[in-house]
């Protein structure tokens, strides 16, 4: 009876992953034939049913593209990189479709900064976490052959290559924060609409002065505040990738 029980629970957890591989599978499938809305579906099924991942994200924007629906694609390639920054493929389709849709660097910075950034955020926080503790056990080591070995050039190496690998933890750890604060302490939300004008106050313009600037469609912007009105709705106050704030009406974007 006991072992009835096990094999009925066991079949019970593994019913989900079986019914969403299959899910996949369809969908999949759905794709190679060219039936992009039929496949679109079932992978937000799939999403919803299952939960998200980054691959299935940069599935839903691989498939929003080949439907002509580039800001959904951005959108969705955003998110999947928000869930693995190292997911190249999404890194890659939505530099692609950016391009195309001749969005501006949104990051805003320097061309140095713009590369740091870029680089960094190709591993998980996780990853560099790892690689932080990797170096400074290795710096022990160096510690260690410069304390206690007798051989001129182990000591030596031990110095030198103590000093860059204790840099190297440091650096590390800084771009574990880096990567960890930009996919936990970002809000990040890309426009909608074709072209959106925001406003200096959280309301429609009234008139020009009120009118702060334009932005164009697929463009990210970070949230920074919001404020719910009855006669107004709901506004957000962001920040653009030059540092530039104003408000927006909250229909007008999606929450990366």
């Amino acid at each position: 009876m006991k072992q009835i029980i096990i094999t009925i629970i066991l079949a019970a957890l593994t019913l989900p992953l079986v019914a969403g591989n299959a899910n996949i599978d369809r969908a999949n499938q759905a794709y190679k034939q060219e039936l992009y809305n039929e496949a679109l579906k079932l992978y937000l099924q799939e999403a919803e049913q299952t939960g998200v991942s980054s691959a299935l994200y940069c599935n839903i924007g691989d498939t929003y593209y080949r439907l002509k629906d580039n800001v959904h694609a951005v959108l969705y390639y955003e998110r999947a990189l928000l869930l693995d920054p190292s997911n190249s493929d999404a890194r890659f389709n939505l530099e692609f479709v950016r391009g195309k849709m001749q969005l501006p660097d949104d990051a805003g910075d320097s061309w140095f900064s713009n590369w740091v950034d870029q680089t960094v955020s190709r591993l998980s926080s996780n990853t560099w976490a790892i690689i932080a503790i990797i170096t400074f056990l290795l710096f022990l080591a160096g510690v260690a052959a410069y304390l206690f070995m007798d051989n001129v050039l182990i000591r030596k190496i031990g110095f030198f290559g103590g000093a860059v690998l204790i840099v190297a933890s440091i650096l590390a750890n800084m771009a574990a924060f880096h990567v960890y604060h930009k996919a936990t302490g970002g809000n990040g939300a890309i426009i909608m609409p074709e072209n959106v004008t925001l406003s200096t106050a959280p309301r429609e313009p009234r008139d020009k002065k009120e009118e702060a600037f334009s932005l164009q469609q697929g463009t990210r912007v970070e949230i920074v505040d919001s404020i719910a009105d009855k006669t107004q709705g709901k506004w957000l106050q962001v920040s653009t990738a030059g540092g530039h704030k104003a408000w927006i009406n909250a229909k007008d974007v999606e929450i990366i």
